[in-house]
């Protein structure tokens, strides 16, 4: 008999062995599988997955292929080994077998499309003409199937094909693409040497650093979490003010917990690609380039001028194969809860992982139910730990949250820190302000700082602040976004006169210090967030931040309008304390127990196994806007090429990514007026054509009375 292919000829001109293949997926996804327990599933996973490739009709259009003839895609490969699986009793490895290129499907789907190929004649004649080094491989004993509730079960069978995707793709790679694979096989720092690098880091900043304060206080958070790191894995809150230096302090507590507990890696995700974006800045300055890995919509590899450090970032990307990853918390739950290839290919890589969220109060009230369980299953089962860092702590005592609970606080007492960096005097306003009222306010203090919900407010309060003011908001670009906040900190840090307008892009982590905000008043802990951008290093004895009702002000709906409501009474009480974190807990009180934590019904398609659904109804963020490409500074001649290239399904999904910090979303209303007024070219994307301003961006919409969408 001929022997049995996988794959057509590589380069050198060798076609890639079936046996070999189902052999070598196998092997690789039970390593991958083995830290969570199910490297025998995976195994069995891994021998099944290609099994259909040894049926003729697959063999022959192997060699079509090879010669330039036939169809583009080959006849089904998957229904063998799917149906394999089901004998075997092995049904959930059917539906991975199933879903290994196109994505997980719901199992009730799923089941369907088994019962039709159980009947198959051509599955029937491949099992049975099955060559003896093949049907040796495939007589394995089965593995048993753990007992698992529905919601245990949905992320086990996740993680599995996170597995079998990997292998599967990596094996494939190794024979198309060695060089490639060889690339992925450089040695990284792990735990142990990345802590010892922060330490000398951290000691050599001290030497030049007065010791403030504000410093004292970092420091003595920072040993706080190298104290806590010798404690179990689990659960931990870091609820420390800002301007704490949580970043650092809870990536210390990371590497050596991971190195006490033989952890693999450290997941940092934040909740702004702009911050994302200054996070692994920080962390870069601290290791160096190779251990930290960026991955978020906006980043494009192209633009690094090494060409290893370009391709080492595109595979790790792939996989999340690297000692510290920083991400954004869209593509960290995003991937959990999704089910195509791309999207889980890394989830085995989170198992004995610290994950670290920063400013977790900035996870969706609606999904926070489907976020915790998630969460509380990767600590339970996967040997990971989680810390949530933020000032503006989410609570415990709500129904479908109570997990949050069991945290232990990686800074003992945190309250006493909340009182020691007091560095703002907190002013609330009990009429409402003009935006005339607010440039007079903000004018008395050289550098301010003016927060808006809105961009429809932002440009409002643009128009009564002076030619001099500075912009920041999604109406610009995210290109253009990075280079005003270098112009920000260039104007602060020189002492110069500096008038910021922005909407709550500004917060979260930007890394700003104003002498002076002005906060529209928001949800709790954006205003607490806002406040932390004023005087951040405690240079004065006390910043002022102002919290005041715009006269106009339609706030964002659902759980933003909510947030703001609630905060717009806190306000009439007397006594609030801005700075105190039971503040923080009442408010999230009233918010998670006014709202429906789990509003898309996510955990009731978890329990179905219907991925579709879940990843479908799991959207941080959804798609009410629409991305349009602006032609921003220099690089506005190579994006019409590059808009070109967008058409081409080969180089689509690169050219997109490429795209990504040229982007401006425009909600539908948005979209269309700018069609109306012919400054859209059609396209594979959107391109704007219309007046992009150097301050306002695409801030020409606002110039009628068209309604606007959020920040």
């Amino acid at each position: 008999m001929e022997p049995l292919y996988a794959h057509s000829r590589n380069r050198a001109g060798r076609r890639h062995p079936l046996v070999d293949h189902l052999r070598r997926t196998a092997e690789l996804a039970a390593a991958f599988a083995a830290p969570f327990g199910g490297a025998e599933l995976a195994q069995a996973a891994g021998l099944l997955h290609d099994l259909g490739k040894a049926s003729p009709a697959f063999q022959s259009y192997l060699l079509e292929a090879e010669r330039g003839l036939g169809p583009s895609h080959g006849p089904d490969h998957k229904a063998a080994g799917a149906v394999l699986a089901a004998q075997l009793g092995l049904d959930p490895l059917a539906l991975l077998v199933q879903g290994h290129h196109g994505g997980l499907r719901d199992r009730s789907d799923a089941a369907v499309w088994l019962r039709t190929h159980l009947r198959s004649e051509e599955v029937r004649r491949t099992m049975e003409n099955l060559p003896a080094e093949l049907d040796q491989l495939l007589r394995f004993d089965p593995p048993s199937v753990p007992n698992l509730d529905r919601r245990e079960a949905e992320l086990f069978l996740r993680m599995l094909f996170s597995a079998l995707v990997d292998a599967d793709f990596l094996d494939t790679e190794a024979h198309f693409a060695p060089e490639t694979a060889a690339e992925r096989a450089r040695p990284m720092p792990g735990p142990a040497q990345l802590l010892e690098r922060l330490e000398d880091h951290l000691r050599r900043l001290e030497a030049g650093v007065p010791l403030t304060p504000v410093n004292r206080a970092r420091a003595e958070i920072h040993a706080a979490c190298l104290a806590a790191a010798e404690l179990p894995p689990g659960l931990f809150r870091l609820a420390v003010p800002t301007g704490g230096g949580k970043t650092l302090a809870g990536m210390a507590f990371a590497l050596k917990h991971a190195l006490e507990h033989g952890m693999r890696r450290v997941i940092v995700a934040v909740p702004f690609t702009s911050v994302t974006e200054q996070t692994a800045d920080v962390h870069r300055k601290v290791w160096g380039p190779d251990p930290v890995l960026e991955h978020h919509s906006a980043l494009d590899p192209e633009d690094l001028p090494d060409p290893r450090r370009r391709l080492w970032m595109r595979l790790a990307a792939e996989n999340w194969e690297a000692p510290i990853v920083v991400t954004t918390t869209v593509q960290l739950f995003e991937s959990l809860f999704g089910r195509t290839t791309s999207r889980t290919r890394k989830l085995h890589n989170l198992a004995r992982s610290v994950i670290l969220i920063d400013e977790a109060q900035a996870l969706p009230v609606g999904l926070m139910r489907p976020i915790v369980e998630m969460l509380r299953l990767l600590c339970a089962r996967y040997g990971c730990s989680v810390v949530l860092s933020t000032a503006t702590q989410p609570v415990a005592d709500v129904p479908g949250l109570g997990w949050l609970g069991e945290g232990r606080d990686l800074v003992p007492e945190p309250r006493r820190f909340f009182d020691r960096l007091r560095r703002v005097e907190w002013v609330t306003v009990d009429e409402r302000w003009s935006a005339e009222r607010v440039a007079a306010e903000a004018a008395r203090s050289p550098q301010a700082l003016v927060v808006l919900n809105t961009r429809r407010g932002a440009m409002r309060q643009l128009d009564r602040c002076g030619r001099e003011a500075l912009h920041l908001s999604t109406l610009l670009c995210g290109a253009h976004r990075r280079r005003v906040l270098e112009e920000v900190r260039r104007r602060l840090g020189q002492g110069e006169p500096c008038l910021l307008v922005t909407t709550q892009v500004i917060e979260a982590g930007v890394d700003v210090d104003f002498p002076l905000v002005l906060r529209a008043v928001a949800p709790f802990d954006s205003v607490v967030q806002a406040g932390g951008r004023c005087n951040r290093e405690g240079r004065l004895e006390r910043g002022r931040t102002v919290v005041f009702v715009p006269e106009e002000d339609r706030l964002p709906p659902g759980a933003y309008r909510a947030g703001a409501e609630i905060t717009a009474g806190m306000l009439r009480r007397p006594g609030l304390d801005f700075d105190d974190p039971g503040a923080a807990g009442a408010y999230f009180h009233q918010l998670y127990g006014l709202l429906d934590t789990d509003e898309r019904r996510v955990l009731e398609a978890q329990r179905d196994l219907a991925y579709e659904r879940v990843a479908e109804r799991f959207r941080m963020i959804p798609d009410a806007g629409e991305p349009v490409v602006v032609p921003y500074g220099p690089e506005a001649d190579r994006l019409h090429g590059l808009l070109a290239s967008a058409s081409n399904p080969g180089e689509a999904r690169d050219t997109l990514r490429r795209l990504q910090p040229y982007l401006v979303e425009l909600w539908p209303e948005e979209l269309a007026l700018a069609r109306r007024r012919g400054w859209i070219e059609e396209g594979p994307l959107p391109l704007w054509t219309g007046p992009y301003d150097q301050v306002r961006g695409v801030g020409a919409l606002f110039s009628d009375e068209s309604e606007s969408g959020g920040g």
